[in-house]
């Protein structure tokens, strides 16, 4: 099977050609192909067949477009070939072989060409490429300026490619090969400088002189009249070279330096480095690594974000460094992330010129031009410089042999093939602190600017993330603007819709953030790209490999894959063991992509499922304090929990992404995901209730209360309120616990009901005991027993113990909690089942103390001191002490039996 854009587009069979229909048919297909293996949104593909304000039936016209491409493939028996196209959310994905794509094949065989040191390969492969050709490209299709755009583009790769078939021919000799190519292309493209200047060239050396004279001076006058310019330096050249050959060429200033020689053979030491970067500041860690590794003898592998700065420190240290290296500095831009790669067999022959070998005796095969690289480099102490490599492959070819030389690699990729095998030690570039972002912002609009306005440049610094490259663009719109202030253009910033926009420049759009982090996701995986795409969705600070797994709506194994890979692009930071977080701008250039509308929903299902295996884990066999929605997303990965502790630790770390996340689902309209999200989190809430619940409590009872669900509003009430007790604002606590019961009641949940009651009662009894209190404790140890609630009903005990023994009433206290322990509950042996009983045999032990059972009580006080100790029960340690003490008789006896009861409640 082959799809073909390159002319009339169409699908070919085994059975021959598929007919996918009318030209807006056509141009779905295209526009699909054209982003293979990627998404593609029904906005955009409306976008692309229609220039003008769309029909209003346009969604469905494209979607019935879709469904007939669908059943056309199927019918073909696409899917044995791996083609499939499927509907992601609001977006369709057109997966296929990149082989199957004629585009693929032109490129990659272009590519080939380029690299060959023998002209005849190059030939072949340059006319192989071009044969894949059938007509204009994206023929067929509805005419659009989308579709024009693309066509366009592609049309420019067929030209250059006709140009480098051109030179292959020359470089063979074959002048007559390289006229016959270019002649017709030259007639159908009059205005292309490039083609008439190697035509004219071609010409001349197939001994038409005449002829390349005419056609020069035919398109000197055409540009004179179509677009009033002159001639190109490239096209004047070639027709001085045929001025010059026929004796009529006056003799002309020549630019450029003599060809250099190696050291040692009577010509120059080779200097190639580029200029370095003006303003460079700080950095002085990273040029100490670069020393040191320098010194050892092993490749300096620099890394880090786009536009934080590699590539400028890499030179920094390489202008103050080259004097070190007698044999000379090599430089090479591999444009591993800018336009076409550099292949490194060119990169050699190039490095060879450098160091003296004339262009006639550079090797033909790329094998015997490395060989001369590696005896040229193993007798000279060079300095090489491999700026903006794409991968280890290609920086390998060009190391030095000689143990002398200093290699500094710059990579937005980590290239851990170089660590591992040459030993590469890694210099890592991070965005910049706030002071030297601070001198970088004065070295470019003063000093005094920036010194009358300290706060707005720490600011600037943190809205562009450090990056030195956001820094000097900024620069740049304060020095276009002397009568903005730092803080004005803050305040721009600050606009998280213009904040990207800003951070480029009109001239200089390929180097702006959104630029270089485009041209840094190209090429990474499929499914890195794709959860890139959708980081813009995550509310929270940071990411683990299940949330990513909920994102893309894939295996756990799948997203950590796609993560590190990310994180090999320093697209997203790897913070903590398995946490990841991608910078603002980075949030800010992914919202802007294609993203999947369901993704949102499934990262908050995937949330919700693994708070409550949290929960479960937490809370061994306490009953679950709520179920997911119906409605939520099946088959989600969910982390499993080993024990009580690592749960806790999920929740701690997961607390600002769930608190984000119930804030994202409110504003989505999830609202029944918003409360259990929030409720969800009980167990951690127990154990650190001091740390400001209030906020995130109120908005899970906004949408408790909105889905109008009364258990859902009891619970988060109950939970809410018992918060507030705890933070001593009683009046506001009982506003919410007077009203949970009856909610609870309503839901027909006695559970529930149970636990609304004792808050209420812990809330009622902080100012003393009441028999209203004493009531509602009673019925709450009724509802537990009925619904075989053990758990609940220790904790309703619990109190109830409390409150007899602030009464005085130690028998009927005793008698509680020997009831209360003698309880099955189920073998619980962590958690607040545990913390319930230490607490329980604590009451036990002030009972049988006042009873005179001096013995029992300690022996019960111990038990209960273990209990709370294993638990980490800080409250229950120190309370079992006090009383072990008191037994001892070193301190005085409390004025008020019980202690503080209120620490191990549920919601």
């Amino acid at each position: 099977m082959e799809f073909r854009l390159l002319g009339r587009v169409g699908v070919i069979s085994g059975a021959g050609e598929l007919q996918p229909g009318p030209a807006k048919r056509r141009g779905v297909l295209a526009a699909l192909l054209l982003k293979a293996n990627s998404p593609v949104s029904v906005d955009r593909l409306i976008g692309t067949l229609w220039d003008t304000a769309p029909p209003v039936h346009a969604r469905t016209v494209v979607q019935g477009h879709v469904s007939r491409l669908r059943a056309l493939l199927n019918a073909a028996g696409a899917g044995e070939h791996g083609v499939r196209l499927l509907t992601r959310g609001p977006s369709y994905v057109f997966e296929v072989p990149e082989t199957l794509l004629d585009t693929y094949r032109f490129e990659r065989l272009v590519r080939r060409g380029r690299s060959r040191l023998r002209p005849a390969d190059t030939v072949a492969d340059l006319t192989e490429a071009l044969a894949l050709w059938h007509g204009p490209a994206l023929d067929g299709t509805a005419p659009s300026s989308t579709l024009r755009a693309a066509a366009q583009a592609l049309e420019e790769d067929r030209l250059a490619a006709v140009e480098t078939l051109a030179e292959g021919y020359g470089r063979l000799g074959d002048a007559a090969g390289a006229v016959a190519v270019l002649q017709a292309e030259a007639e159908a493209h009059p205005l292309r400088e490039s083609l008439a200047g190697a035509l004219v060239g071609a010409l001349h050396r197939a001994g038409r002189r005449s002829d390349a004279l005419d056609h020069y001076h035919r398109t000197r006058r055409l540009l004179a009249a179509e677009l009033g310019v002159d001639p190109g330096a490239g096209l004047r050249r070639e027709h001085e070279t045929v001025l010059r050959a026929s004796g009529k060429a006056v003799e002309r200033r020549r630019s450029g330096a003599a060809e250099p020689v190696a050291p040692g053979e009577g010509g120059a030491v080779p200097r190639l480095l580029p200029r370095g970067i003006r303003g460079f500041l700080g950095r002085d860690a990273e040029l100490a690594e670069l020393d040191r590794a320098a010194g050892a003898g092993v490749p300096a592998l620099v890394t880090g974000a786009p536009g934080v700065g590699k590539s400028a420190l890499a030179l920094h240290w390489a202008h103050h460094a080259q004097s070190r290296y007698p044999g000379g500095t090599l430089y090479a831009d591999l444009r591993g992330f800018g336009g076409v790669p550099a292949e490194p067999a060119q990169v050699v022959r190039e490095f060879l010129l450098a160091l003296g070998v004339p262009a006639h005796g550079l090797p033909e095969s790329a094998a015997c031009a490395a060989a001369l690289y590696r005896e040229l480099t193993g007798r000279r102490a060079l300095l090489v410089v491999l700026d903006d490599a794409r991968g280890s492959d290609q920086v390998r070819p060009l190391l030095p042999a000689g143990t002398g030389s200093a290699v500094l690699v710059t990579s937005r990729l980590r290239l851990g093939g170089l660590a591992v095998e040459e030993l590469a030690r890694p210099v890592r570039v991070d965005a910049l602190a706030p002071a030297p972002a601070a001198d970088l912002l004065a070295a470019a609009v003063g000093e005094d600017r920036v010194a009358a306005e300290p706060g707005a440049a720490e600011r600037l610094a943190r809205l562009c993330d450090g990056l030195p490259l956001a820094l000097r663009i900024a620069a740049a719109q304060l020095a276009a603007r002397p009568h903005w202030q730092l803080a004005d253009l803050a305040a721009e910033l600050a606009d998280e819709q213009r904040r990207l926009a800003l951070l480029s420049l009109d001239d200089a759009q390929e180097s702006g953030v959104a630029a270089v982090l485009r041209s840094t996701v190209r090429g990474l995986a499929p499914e890195a790209v794709r959860l890139f795409a959708l980081l813009g969705v995550v509310p929270g600070p940071d990411l683990d490999r299940y949330a990513a797994a909920a994102l893309l709506g894939r295996p756990a194994a799948v997203a950590a894959e796609a993560l590190d890979r990310l994180a090999g692009a320093h697209l997203v930071t790897e913070h903590a063991p398995g946490r990841y977080s991608p910078p603002d701008l980075v949030r800010l250039y992914a919202r802007g992509l294609t993203a999947d509308d369901g993704a949102l929903l499934r990262l908050l299902d995937g949330y919700a499922a693994t708070a409550l295996a949290a929960s479960l884990a937490a809370e061994p066999g306490d009953k679950p304090c709520c179920a997911l929605p119906a409605t939520a997303v099946a088959d989600l990965p969910v982390r499993r929990f080993a024990d009580r502790d690592a749960a806790l630790r999920w929740y701690a770390a997961e607390c600002d992404n769930l608190a984000a996340a119930v804030t994202a689902a409110r504003a989505a309209g999830h609202e029944d995901r918003a409360w259990r999200l929030a409720v969800l989190q009980w167990p951690y809430v127990v154990w650190s209730v001091r740390d400001g619940w209030v906020p995130l409590l109120e908005q899970a009872l906004a949408a408790s209360s909105r889905v109008g669900d009364p258990d859902a509003e009891s619970r988060v009430r109950a939970l809410l309120g018992w918060v507030l007790t705890r933070e001593g604002r009683l009046s506001e606590a009982l506003a919410h616990l007077e009203a949970a019961p009856a909610l609870a009641a309503r839901a027909h949940d006695p559970s529930s009901e149970a636990i609304a009651l004792i808050n209420l009662a812990v809330a009622l009894d902080t100012d003393g005991i009441t028999d209203t209190s004493l009531r509602h404790v009673t019925r709450a140890v009724r509802l537990a027993r009925e619904a075989d609630d053990v758990l609940t009903e220790l904790l309703a005990l619990q109190h109830r113990t409390y409150q007899l023994l602030t009464r005085g009433d130690v028998a009927a206290a005793e008698s509680c909690t020997a009831y209360a322990l003698a309880l099955d509950d189920q073998g619980v042996t962590t958690g607040l089942g545990v913390m319930r009983r230490a607490t329980l045999r604590l009451s036990r032990g002030e009972a049988l103390l006042a009873l005179g059972e001096r013995e029992a009580a300690e022996r019960c006080v111990r038990q209960a001191l273990a209990e709370a100790t294993r638990q980490g029960f800080q409250e229950g340690v120190n309370r079992a002490r006090y009383q072990l003490a008191r037994l001892k008789g070193t301190v005085a006896p409390q004025t008020r039996p019980g202690g503080d009861n209120r620490s191990v409640l549920s919601p």
